[in-house]
């Protein structure tokens, strides 16, 4: 990315509201209304399910993606498909750098067409808008014309990982749809693996099992795939009998 680039994405985020570092984010919340709390009380709690928000990319990504995925060091996160949280286990099963810069920025982008056509070639809308749709990114990036630049290839990279981001490592309420503040990040494929993403993943996890535990929660967002495989990890008792060999070495055990 070139000093010119670089300076019209810093104005388009220039006085915009700051984006608290997610590492910073309290997670030892202890509601008055919490499941376990209750359960101390003696009052009677009913079994239920929780619904999760996750929204899988639903296509594979063009081997020419991989180089700048992985440069990224989303290259393994690319990978998941349905398979102690702790900072270790979390680069082993998610590949998510654990080191490094504080994943914060900017929750309001002023100019979000123009970041858009920027860093993606395109954008959704002329006006203002916060977030990206996944249908959107799925329908102009999910085919890679077989003569596409490298600038182009990079600009499907960046959807790719916005899709992975929003879908699958740190789904939120947004069930359809990404917020753009994740965009500016990863202007610089090769700087974005400079940020702890792994910390941001068990940060959002923590907070969501956190909020679950008020029984009127219906639903949880965050890595469940993360918490899926801790599960099967620390309980191999839950896990079914299989005969596929796994991407993660740490999911054979």
């Amino acid at each position: 990315m070139g000093l010119e680039e670089a300076a019209n994405i810093e104005e388009m985020v220039q006085g915009a509201t700051p984006l608290q570092p997610y590492h910073a984010l309290s997670l030892t919340l202890n509601p008055p209304q919490c499941i376990v709390m209750s359960i101390w009380g003696g009052m009677k709690v009913e079994y239920r399910v929780l619904k999760g928000r996750i929204h899988r990319v639903g296509f594979q990504p063009d081997e020419r993606l991989i180089p700048f995925l992985e440069l990224a060091k989303f290259g393994s996160a690319a990978l998941i498909r349905s398979f102690n949280l702790r900072y270790d286990l979390i680069s082993a099963l998610l590949g998510l750098p654990i080191d490094g810069n504080a994943v914060t920025g900017v929750s309001l982008i002023s100019r979000p067409a123009r970041l858009c056509y920027d860093l993606l070639g395109r954008s959704p809308s002329e006006g203002k808008f916060a977030t990206l749709r996944f249908s959107w990114l799925k329908a102009n990036f999910e085919h890679l014309p077989s003569t596409g630049t490298e600038l182009e290839v990079m600009q499907a990279a960046r959807a790719y990982i916005m899709h992975l981001i929003g879908g699958v490592l740190m789904t939120d309420t947004h069930s359809s749809d990404v917020h753009l503040m994740y965009l500016p990040l990863l202007s610089d494929l090769h700087n974005t693996r400079s940020y702890s993403w792994g910390s941001v993943v068990l940060a959002i996890l923590y907070r969501e099992l956190c909020r679950t535990t008020d029984p009127s929660a219906v639903d949880i967002g965050g890595c469940l795939i993360l918490l899926q495989s801790w599960a099967l990890y620390q309980m191999p008792f839950l896990a079914s009998i299989s005969h596929q060999s796994y991407t993660f070495l740490l999911v054979n055990r």
